[in-house]
């Protein structure tokens, strides 16, 4: 950082170091922020990863992990949702190596914070289990700051909220009206300011010998602290050789090298929900490579992610009512129904350092749009966290139109970074898991059915990994059929049944990921696609947004869904074999006869 770089905020350049929100991708920079309230989730996530380490690689004589959590707010962050569960889930664990403070000048872009919150935040704070640190002068009592934080630093048993009452604007002809949040004070308001506190007016970007002295220290103290921490991580190596070797590993982002060959090569040739073929695919690796967090917004019985022997992240004092329970060494987070604070505690533990963690979250499908921001958040730091989506099409059934996703795919296949990948059977189930583990810099949607599918002999787990692929040729065909997902095999009985009925030959190819698709090369897409040489039809519940881009037709859902047990919401939206194979009869029999159809995307 220098005098340039700090000119350059809300400047034009596009190597500013100085965004108008900070960036993960500047060095020192934690997290990105930005979304109010997400930084106090990441900053949950942060703590939980201290202390897992902490439990599973501290000994009595070498505590090699031993950082603590600093998260600095403002009023509007105690108004977002997210941040409220957070709050709650930290005090639930008893994160005493989180300190939160509470920059409280109760000013909002809009007003006074009285105009829409009048809580008492002490005492929520208190009834979600923090401690509660008040500091009146937080202008100018600096005594009274750094007795707060060396009090927080020292709890033995909860989270520490530091209320710190400021004056936004301090000193500006603005001071304490919410003007100044955002506005430029102006050349001659921030002059008065300067003269009221001896600075010379006429002089900008300059720092004092006295300021200089002050801080000329903390390079060198750094450094001594980096040395000697990295001289007792090499004492515990030779002490604790499997332990220090393995928390090197970690440290370096790196999995055991035999992870693969824990996922089965073959699978159970029944029906099966790919939401179970997740769980036969990802639970072996979980069990043995300790980089992997897994939980779950409380829907364990449905999401298939516990493996045997797994031990749940809790406080080792808790005793719930249910009786599970665990300690700070557990892998296994029961997050509660808090989808959101889910998704962004997870982003603060894949951030903790490189793939050190892999969090893993899960719950159905729909409810990633609860979790979107967070998603979205974890995207665009390049955070590899992977969320395992179920109950992903009509087929879940009776819960009706609220939990059967019909436009959220179209969300997370526009995002950018982000894998959506909806394997069609257990074999693709492990290619999405194989796709997930190896994005290193970059999250994942693994998107799986409720209901059992059949188990297909043409499917690939190494064409999951090109993103489509070709489940079945033919050189004479005059349709290419597109199935995605849970509705594949429909895509290759209709194929059988077109060729049956009316004599048309059909090639079918497998699309479980978009994106991964777009990484391969022009020959290989144009060799699966084929669009050059006949019309392409995708079969797929859900809105037809973006398949314009693949094929020229869409048997798809223009609506919200219906209350229904899953085969009966099929047949109501037409996805029966038959009625499939002559909308697609009808189609070809059309731009037969009309040149211009064949260049239109038609919904069929």
């Amino acid at each position: 950082m220098t005098f340039d770089q700090l000119k350059s905020y809300h400047s034009d350049r596009v190597d500013a170091l100085c965004p108008g929100h900070p960036e993960i991708e500047h060095e020192g920079i934690e997290v990105t922020t930005g979304p109010l309230g997400q930084g106090v989730a990441n900053a949950v996530g942060l703590a939980i990863a201290t202390k897992n380490l902490q439990a599973t690689y501290n000994k009595p004589d070498f505590d090699v992990v031993s950082n603590h959590t600093w998260c600095m707010i403002g009023d509007a962050c105690l108004q977002e949702g997210v941040g409220l569960e957070a709050f709650s889930f930290a005090g639930h664990l008893k994160l005493n190596n989180l300190t939160v403070i509470y920059d409280n000048n109760q000013i909002t872009c809009d007003g006074s914070v009285d105009l829409t919150n009048t809580e008492d935040i002490n005492g929520k704070m208190r009834a979600c289990g923090w401690d509660v640190i008040d500091v009146e002068d937080g202008c100018y009592d600096i005594e009274g700051l750094i007795a707060a934080l060396e009090k927080a630093r020292a709890s033995t048993d909860k989270p520490t909220f530091i209320n710190v009452r400021t004056v936004i604007g301090i000193g500006s002809a603005v001071a304490g009206q919410a003007v100044a949040h955002g506005a430029a004070f102006g050349k001659d308001d921030v002059a008065n300011m300067k003269k009221m506190y001896g600075f010379n007016p006429e002089e900008h970007f300059v720092i004092s010998e006295e300021v200089r002295n002050f801080f000329s220290s903390c390079v060198p103290k750094g450094q001594e602290h980096v040395a000697a921490w990295e001289k007792k991580v090499q004492e515990y190596e030779s002490k604790y050789p499997e332990l220090g070797a393995e928390f090197r590993r970690r440290r370096e982002g790196k999995l055991p090298e035999n992870w693969k060959e824990l996922i089965p090569t073959s699978f159970p040739e029944k029906a099966t929900a790919t939401r179970a073929s997740s769980g036969l695919v990802f639970n072996p690796i979980a069990a043995e490579a300790n980089n992997f967090m897994v939980g779950t917004a409380d829907l364990s019985p449905s999401v298939n992610m516990i493996w045997k022997g797994k031990v749940d992240f809790q406080h080792p004092d808790l005793k719930t009512t249910c009786g599970i329970n665990g300690n700070y060494g557990g892998r296994y987070i029961h997050y509660g129904v808090r989808e959101h604070a889910m998704a962004a505690i997870s982003n603060g533990l894949a951030a903790y350092a490189p793939n050190t963690f892999v969090p893993v979250t899960s719950s159905f499908f729909m409810f990633y749009l609860y979790a979107a921001p967070a998603v979205r958040m974890g995207a665009l730091q390049h955070l590899q966290v992977i969320h395992a989506a179920t109950h992903d099409s009509i087929g879940m059934g009776e819960d009706g139109p609220t939990h059967q996703p019909i436009e959220l795919a179209a969300l997370y296949r526009a995002m950018p970074n982000l894998l959506y990948i909806r394997p069609g059977d257990s074999e693709e189930t492990a290619g999405a898991w194989i796709a997930a583990i190896e994005a290193k810099n970059t999250s994942s949607i693994i998107s799986t059915s409720r209901q059992t599918l059949p188990q297909l002999k043409q499917t690939s787990r190494d064409g999951v990994l090109k993103g489509a692929y070709v489940l079945e040729e033919d050189e004479d065909a005059e349709v290419t059929i597109i199935g995605v997902g849970a509705e594949l095999s429909f895509a290759i009985d209709v194929a059988k049944e077109l060729k049956a009925t009316r004599n048309v030959k059909a090639r079918v190819i497998s699309f479980p990921c978009q994106r991964i698709f777009e990484q391969q090369s022009l020959e290989y897409k144009r060799d699966v696609l084929r669009k050059h040489r006949v019309p392409a039809v995708v079969i797929e519940p859900y809105a037809p947004n973006g398949w314009e881009r693949y094929a020229n037709a869409a048997i798809s859902i223009k609506r919200f869904g219906h209350s229904l047990p899953g085969k009966a919401a099929y047949k109501y939206f037409g996805y029966e074999i038959g009625t499939m194979t002559t909308k697609i009869g009808d189609y070809l029999d059309k731009i037969k006869s009309d040149e211009i159809l064949k260049q239109e995307f038609v919904d069929l």
